[in-house]
This record gives C-alpha cells, structure tokens and sequence, in this order.
C-alpha cells in the first residue's frame, strides 16, 4: 500500500506529495520533495509512525530540487539513495545543479528550495532499465523514462506507478493533467516513447508528485500525450520568429490559464497548478526543445 504525504510546499495543499511503502522490513519513501518542506514530510512520517531514522532506502525519481532536494537530509541519517545513474553525479557533487537553479529562481532560491548537501557517492545506489529492488516483501522496478528530463525513473510496485514528472501533473482526480516542461532535457519524442512503454504495463493506479492519484490511466496517458504536443505546437511559432522568452511567457501563461479554465477547473486550484508546475518554467524547455530539433534539422 501506498500512501501519499502532502508535503504543503509554500503553504500550499496538494502540490507536491512524496510516498510511503510499508515493507515487513520497514518503511521505504518516493520521492523526498524539497528541503524546504522537510518538516511536514517529518510530520507526515510521524502520522504514520515512522521517524526519520527508520526510513533506510529512499528512491527518487529524479534530481530536480522539487523530487529531490531533501535526499541528501536521509543520507546524513543512513539512508540508502537509489537513482537513475545520469543523476548521481550532480548529488555527489550538487555545485552545478545549485548554480543552475539560482539562475533560474536568484532571490528565492533559499525561500523556495532550502538547503541541498552532497550526498556520499557510498549511499547512492544508481538502477539500471528494468532493475529490481526487493525491500523485504515488496519488490520495485525501475524504468528508465526520459523526455522530461534524461535522468529519470519511474517505479513499479505490482500494478502500481509511482511516476514522477513523466505522467505529468494533475490537481484533484478531475483536474487537467498538464506536462511540466522545464529546461533543460525536455524532449517530446522520447516522453511520448516513455509514456507508451508505460502504457504497456497495465497499469491499475499511477501515483504523481503532482499530486495524488490516477486511476483512469488509459485516458490520463492519451490527455497528456495530446497536451504535450499542444504546447510545443504553440510555442513553435514563437521560437521560429525568434521571440524572447520574456515576452512569451505571460501570453502563455494566459493559454495554460483558459485551458485549466475550460477544463472546468476551480479558481482555487488555478494557484496549485502554477505552483506544482510554473508555466513560465515550459516556455524555457519547450524553446530550447525546438532549438534542439529544428536546429539539428537545418
């Protein structure tokens, strides 16, 4: 059984969630959310019984600080950190994905993300395409499936995904599953690769970090297919006619806005949504997705 912890990133419900597995020899964690949610992750484990220290084998989905951030806490603690082995290198030696992301978030960085320490390489545990780990009863295998980012896994407990960032987002069981698409990996070909490998496992439940869980999943999969091409459709005019991302950004984030809407989304949730998966964040992957392609087409 799964459960799903709400870590309340910035205050807010249903944004980011890690997951518990009960195993008869204790506990393993899915994701570990960013370190500056660590104290309701903490909380989260205590409603379950469980402290920090029992946690022993932490498996992430991949590197990006709202999955992974707070992994390096488990490691100090003696946990066994298992990943995808494109993704070992920046947690050993997190100097590159630190300076990347105060690029990006500058000011807030500290606010939005906490602190993020090296991980001894001895704790890490990189999985091969396929790979099985037997945690007392319970066995998870992890599938290598890029196209949101090169380093990423998704991990399968019976019937059960636990999927990252590559089934998307979507906020409430009637929500909108939309692609987080940031820079710099996304590369639509191969997330729609991934997404029809999955579809071969027939799947029953697919547990999201953003947020909570699927269990239509046939129709969740072809949705965030077509949105997927969607939005790379519509930023393509954009890259082509050499826009700035600047000016893209708010055009865009008022097409993903009436999408949510016509989709029947509530006001309320508009707020989760930009928070689990900021729309200025995809025009970035998606222009240095066409830069890519259309670039090694030329």
């Amino acid at each position: 059984m799964i459960k799903i912890i709400d870590l309340k990133f910035q205050g807010l419900s249903s944004s980011i969630a890690a997951h518990l597995v009960e195993t008869v020899e204790g506990p393993v964690l899915i994701e570990t959310g960013p370190h500056s949610s660590l104290s309701h992750l903490l909380s989260g484990l205590a409603e379950n019984g469980y402290q920090m220290e029992d946690i022993k084998h932490v498996f992430i989905t991949h590197i990006h600080l709202d999955h992974a951030g707070a992994a390096w806490a488990f490691a100090e603690k003696g946990a066994t950190i298992y990943m995808h082995p494109r993704g070992k290198k920046h947690m050993v030696d997190p100097s590159r994905l630190l300076a990347s992301a105060k690029m990006i978030y500058q000011e807030k960085m500290d606010q939005l993300w906490g602190e993020l320490r090296p991980i001894p390489e001895s704790q890490i545990r990189t999985l091969g395409h396929q790979e099985k780990i037997s945690v007392g009863d319970t066995q998870i295998t992890a599938w290598h499936t890029p196209g949101h980012a090169v380093h990423h896994l998704s991990y399968q407990i019976g019937d059960i995904l636990v999927a990252g960032d590559v089934a998307g987002a979507k906020i409430r069981e009637d929500g909108m599953v939309v692609p987080p698409c940031p820079p710099p990996d996304i590369h639509i070909e191969d997330w729609i690769a991934s997404i029809e490998m999955l579809e071969t496992l027939n799947l029953k439940e697919i547990y999201l970090s953003h947020f909570g869980k699927v269990q239509q999943v046939k129709k969740h999969f072809e949705e965030l297919k077509f949105i997927l091409w969607d939005w790379a459709n519509w930023i393509r005019p954009y890259y082509e006619s050499g826009t700035s991302p600047k000016l893209i950004g708010p055009k865009f984030s008022a097409y993903v806005r009436q999408q949510l809407i016509e989709h029947g989304v509530k006001e309320e949730d508009l707020p989760i949504y930009e928070s689990a998966n900021p729309s200025w964040m995809s025009v970035g992957g998606l222009m240095r997705y066409w830069k890519k392609k259309l670039g090694a087409d030329q």
